[in-house]
């Protein structure tokens, strides 16, 4: 049995038990999610995206 889900159900998933479980403060995740949208189309996405790739090749251990 194979059960596909779209990204954003999982993310919505994973975020929804994140904020049950961590309880941040309300203006935190408003501020987080604003902000995110925002820098979205700006002249810093791609310095975002570069960073969290090596964010990931580091946790990951996959470093060039």
């Amino acid at each position: 049995m194979n059960v596909e889900l779209p990204l954003i159900a999982v993310i919505a998933i994973f975020g929804y038990f994140g904020i049950k479980i961590m309880r941040p403060p309300t203006w935190l995740i408003v501020v987080l999610l604003l902000g995110g949208f925002l820098l979205a189309d700006t002249f810093l996405a791609p310095a975002i995206e570069s960073g969290t790739e090596v964010g990931v090749d580091v946790v990951n251990g996959t470093t060039k």
